[in-house]
């Protein structure tokens, strides 16, 4: 129940304000705003990040995240991750370019780079962030909490993959897709390597990538 109750709170599709910027939809592009970029993250990551850790600190079994530090060891999750993250966009690119006239499968949305230093600095925080909230509470927390109320290990990444992907709806079937990928091959190496910074890092830096590809 617990579980259930911080996704609504923290990730409701609903309410949930995505890791792009969601103003500024001109067509096909979506413009990046330093200034709101900044504003959510400081008003809404940052707090939801600091929430989570809180509660897990003090939940039996979690006490860990009080150690956790980061390891040399977590560079092979982060570079496991970042690339095989990145070979499921290109795939996924591939796809969209293939079938995206097909009826309900709308290309979806390009992403504006920063402009400028200021604006870079800004989107790199944002990332890095939202790496750290994601994976905190879809791989570390959801994977680790659920031992107990679900024993397969399969099904609690079934779980947890699930509700990543509905926090991407926003993004139309191919973000969706993306982020069911994307939250196997991340469940699987927190469980693989039990590596939080190693899966976050992956995570952030291919969102730093989306938006690096969005200036080319």
């Amino acid at each position: 129940m617990e579980a259930l109750i911080l996704y609504f709170v923290l990730f409701f599709p609903g309410v949930y304000t995505s890791s792009f910027p969601a103003h500024g939809i001109e067509m096909d592009l979506i413009h990046f705003s330093a200034l709101q970029e900044l504003g959510r993250t400081l008003t809404y990551t940052l707090p939801s990040l600091a929430l989570l850790w809180y509660i897990m600190s003090d939940k039996k079994g979690l006490s860990a995240l009080k150690s956790e530090k980061t390891r040399i060891k977590d560079l092979i999750p982060f570079a496991a991750g970042l690339s095989s993250l990145v070979i499921i966009g290109i795939a996924v690119s591939f796809l969209v370019s293939r079938f995206s006239g097909l009826p309900g499968l709308a290309p979806p949305l390009k992403v504006e780079a920063p402009g400028s230093i200021p604006g870079w600095t800004v989107m790199v925080i944002s990332c890095l962030s939202t790496g750290y909230l994601e994976e905190s509470y879809f791989r570390y927390y959801l994977l680790t909490r659920l031992e107990n109320a679900i024993p397969m290990e399969a099904l609690r990444i079934l779980f947890s993959t699930v509700l990543f992907s509905l926090c991407h709806f926003y993004e139309g079937p191919w973000g969706i897709l993306n982020a069911a990928l994307a939250g196997i091959l991340l469940s699987v190496l927190f469980v693989r390597f039990r590596s939080l910074h190693g899966i976050a890092w992956a995570h952030g830096v291919y969102n730093i990538f989306v938006y690096v590809m969005g200036g080319v």
